[in-house]
Formats: C-alpha cells, sequence, structure tokens
C-alpha cells in the first residue's frame, strides 16, 4: 500500500498580480500545489500588486507572526477625483479642481499623517458587522458606522510630483487602508483624490526582490517550487509548533 504524500511546508513570497483577489493566489496556488492547506499573511485588495506571504502546510501555524509586521508600499494617487471606494475601482462620486500645489505644500501635508492615530475603515473593505462584509452593504448604497482602528505611520514621502498625480512612498502598521490616507490627503489640500495604483514593496524583511510572479510560480516543477518554501524556523525563529 501507498503511504500518504508528505505535504510540504514553508512560506513562499509571491508578486501578486494585479485584478487578482488575496484569494484568487491562493486558490491557484492550492490547484497548482493539490493541496488544501495554504494560506496568506496579509490582504491585498485586486488592484494592488506586490509581496503576499504565502503559508503552505503547517506553516499556516504562524500566520499571527506575520499579518503583525509593518509593511511598505509605493503608489500613485489621482488629486480632484473622489470615488466611492477610495480608489481606480470605485465610482467617481465628486469631481473637483486641483488647486496650484507646490510641492512643499504636497510634502507637509503628508507628514500630518505620520505617527500613532486612529482610522476609520473604508465602506468598500472585508470587514464583516452583524456577519456581513461592509463592501456588500455599500454596493446596495447602505452606510454603516464603522469602529476606527489604530495604526502608525512611520514614513509617507512623495516620489513624483506630477499634479493631478502624485507618487509616494509609505510605510505603516498592519490594518492600516492606504487608499483611505490618500483619499485624507485630498480633504486636507481641499481638492480630494483618489489611490489609482499600489504595490507592497516590503513585510518588515521581506523584500518584492525575493517573490516570484504567480504566473513563474505556475511553470515552476513541484521539487522547485519546494526549493523555494522558506523554512518556518528561518522565518519565526522563536516559534514553537
Amino acid at each position: 500500500m501507498l503511504g500518504k504524500p508528505k505535504e510540504i511546508e514553508g512560506v513562499l513570497l509571491v508578486d501578486k498580480p494585479a485584478g487578482f483577489t488575496s484569494h484568487d493566489v491562493v486558490a491557484r496556488l492550492r490547484r497548482k500545489l493539490a493541496m488544501k492547506r495554504i494560506g496568506h499573511a496579509g490582504t491585498l485588495d485586486p488592484l494592488a500588486t506586490g509581496l503576499l506571504i504565502i503559508l503552505v502546510g503547517k506553516a499556516t501555524r504562524i500566520s499571527q507572526y506575520l499579518t503583525n509586521l509593518d509593511k511598505e508600499y509605493e503608489g500613485t494617487m489621482v488629486l480632484g477625483k473622489i470615488t466611492n471606494s477610495q480608489d481606480a475601482d470605485g465610482e467617481v462620486m465628486e469631481t473637483r479642481p486641483v488647486p496650484p500645489l507646490t510641492e512643499a505644500e504636497v510634502r507637509a501635508a503628508m507628514q500630518a499623517f505620520l505617527g500613532d492615530q486612529y482610522q476609520t475603515p473604508p465602506m468598500f473593505s472585508a470587514i464583516k458587522i452583524d456577519g456581513v462584509p461592509l463592501y456588500k452593504k455599500a454596493r446596495q448604497g447602505e452606510e454603516v458606522e464603522r469602529e476606527p482602528r489604530f495604526i502608525r505611520v512611520s514614513s509617507y514621502e512623495l516620489t513624483r510630483f506630477a499634479p493631478p498625480e502624485l507618487g509616494f512612498r509609505i510605510r505603516c502598521s498592519k490594518g492600516t487602508y492606504v487608499r483611505t490616507l490618500a483619499h485624507d490627503l485630498g480633504q486636507k489640500l481641499g481638492c480630494g483624490a483618489h489611490l489609482s495604483a499600489l504595490r507592497r514593496t516590503a513585510t518588515d524583511r521581506f523584500r518584492i526582490e525575493q517573490a516570484l510572479t504567480l504566473e513563474a510560480i505556475e511553470q515552476l516543477a513541484l521539487p522547485d517550487i519546494e526549493k523555494r518554501l522558506l523554512r518556518v524556523y528561518d522565518v519565526v525563529p522563536s516559534f514553537v509548533g
């Protein structure tokens, strides 16, 4: 009798493509690896690309250690247009003229968002209230009260000044909605804004340069994928499981 095949385990760094949910990536990898015990440590919106930490097999036990790590992003926002989802996937609700801003004014406005603060999650989010995701309520035109969440913004830098577009780099704590920060910055500048592109470039010490695209992973043989897996004890040395 043949024994049950050995289940592989470890941490796989994936460069998520745009248009995919984090669950979509997990589903594709479950098919590729022919195993169900796969998860991720930190959701990315469909619009966003970049580093998605995938947990394979028994590595799913370290999810709590990795989701708590700080994240780094690079992105673009568009001034003058406010959307109902606070990003380019939403419907434009309001258009305002963009004032003659200077780089110094934008940088100063960004500095006001540094440090510890409370952020109200957007209606278009997966947070559940009474068992129903907020985005489902939002699609029905319903607005409900959301409890503000504690976040920390460690850095918020202007990387490109080409109004109405602004490029930025940000480092922040888990649970931070970058599209909400873009929306709020637009409000502070008096013209509104929405997030048009976002890429996660790092989670703590893990960098996007270490990741493989989903397409590249799907083209690899299983032994080659196994070689790419980071060991649980190398990722979280203190973990005892």
